[in-house]
């Protein structure tokens, strides 16, 4: 079963690409070593879009944006960290789009939709979460094994004994030892 999508920027700097969506973006991710890094992104979508409209790109491109709920504060707080946009905000139809170039000269789309999104990402995301294997603990040693069970006439006979010793009596069916 399909579980994601991995992307991939290839970029002439690889390195400064990787500190921006890290830096800039504050995207999650993972360092797969070496400073290699995975980012973890928290939601998706997919659209195949057909190439016969005016001004669309020709059949094999692909394309990667970025979505928000609020394009006016996010853009803003990009800017604050450094990001430089190469456009102002538009309506596109499908949503208000700005674009950015990171480096390795890679451009994408920051865009928040004016379409619904369902609500079904975030319950994925929170079951994926629930569904994580925790940590495998050490080993604990093997618990000591219970006693045997005696058979009830045999547990009651020695609680009779318990009760008869407890108090000064002798047991049912023993004579009591006299001190010499």
């Amino acid at each position: 079963m399909i579980r994601g999508i991995h992307g991939m920027f290839y970029s002439s700097e690889a390195t400064a690409l990787r500190a921006f969506l890290r830096d800039k973006l504050r995207l999650p991710h993972t360092d797969v070593g070496e400073g290699w890094l995975i980012f973890d992104l928290p939601a998706a979508d997919l659209g195949a879009h057909p190439v016969d409209h005016p001004g669309s790109p020709s059949s094999g491109t692909h394309n990667l944006s970025f979505y928000c709920d609020d394009i006016d504060a996010t853009v803003a707080d990009l800017r604050s960290r450094g990001v430089e946009f190469s456009d102002d905000v538009t309506d596109q139809g499908y949503g208000k789009a700005i674009h950015f170039t990171m480096p390795g000269g890679v451009a994408v789309e920051l865009y928040q939709p004016l379409y619904a999104k369902p609500p079904s990402a975030a319950r994925n995301e929170a079951k994926s979460a629930s569904k994580a294997k925790p940590a495998k603990k050490p080993a604990k040693k093997p618990a000591k094994k219970p006693a045997k069970k005696r058979p009830a006439a045999a547990t009651s006979r020695a609680k009779a004994k318990t009760t008869s010793k407890a108090k000064g009596k002798p047991a049912a069916g023993k004579k009591k030892r006299s001190a010499r």
